[in-house]
Order: structure tokens, then C-alpha cells, then sequence
């Protein structure tokens, strides 16, 4: 079975946070928006039809937890989780946690203003942040 190859924009737009045991776990680089990526560890997925039931299963398991992990770690009002795979063809999920006062609320955040990139300092603190709690839960198999 070929080797798992992250999407070269997926791994520009986001910042690796851990290895899930389906997914790999990164933070979207854009600080208005609270916003975590999965992207299974299977080769050549774009779909969700293409992963076994199994893989089905345990993508949204940890699509669930990934968005009680967020909300441990940021405030927010609603999470939003979707898939849409149109720029990207390699199956990605998005987990985006949305505020009333966020800069899109309550449209979508996709095509809506200029991505604002994370600090140095605010990266390296949500990433920290965000890989010990994920790290402290169990993560269903």
C-alpha cells in the first residue's frame, strides 16, 4: 500500500498538531477563526465513500472530538464540521469553532476576507495548547 503524502496546501495552510490514529490533526493558519483540519492517513482518498466503514466511522468519531478539543481550548458559540474537497482533492474535514462576533458570523467562513496568519507566539501557544489536550483524551479506536 503506497505511503500516506499530505497534500502540499494543506500542509502550507495549516500547522501540524498530532497524528490521531485515523487522521492527522492540524491547526488552519488563520487566527480569526478557531479552525482544525483532519486529513486521514490513507492514500489517494478524496472521498469519504472511498474509506472502509471502519475509517467512516472513526473519521467522524474523531471529527466529534476534535471539535470538544477545540472547545476546551478556545471560547466559542457553535461548531461547524464539513467536508467539501473542491481546491483540495485529498478528503480533508474541517472543524471550525464560530463565534457571534467572529468576522463572518454567521456566513460561512470560506472566500470571506484575507486569511490572518497566526503570530509566531500565537501559533506556538494555541499549538501547545491544542496537543495537550489532545494528548490527555481518549481517542476512540
Amino acid at each position: 500500500m503506497p505511503e500516506f503524502k499530505l497534500d502540499n496546501r494543506l500542509a502550507r495552510d495549516g500547522h501540524y498538531i498530532t497524528d490521531l490514529p485515523l487522521c492527522q490533526l492540524r491547526l488552519m493558519d488563520d487566527a480569526r477563526f478557531p479552525w482544525l483540519v483532519l486529513i486521514p492517513r490513507r492514500h489517494g482518498v478524496s472521498e469519504v465513500t472511498e474509506l472502509s466503514g471502519r475509517d467512516q466511522r472513526q473519521l467522524w468519531q474523531e471529527a466529534t472530538q476534535a471539535g470538544e478539543l477545540l472547545k476546551r481550548c478556545v471560547p466559542g458559540d457553535k461548531l461547524n464540521i464539513a467536508t467539501l474537497g473542491n481546491v483540495v482533492a485529498q478528503l480533508h474535514l474541517h472543524v471550525i469553532l464560530r463565534r457571534r462576533d467572529d468576522a463572518a458570523w454567521p456566513a460561512p467562513v470560506w472566500g470571506h476576507g484575507e486569511a490572518e496568519p497566526y503570530t509566531s507566539v500565537q501559533q506556538a501557544d494555541l499549538g501547545a495548547r491544542l496537543r495537550n489536550a489532545a494528548e490527555s483524551m481518549e481517542w476512540a479506536v
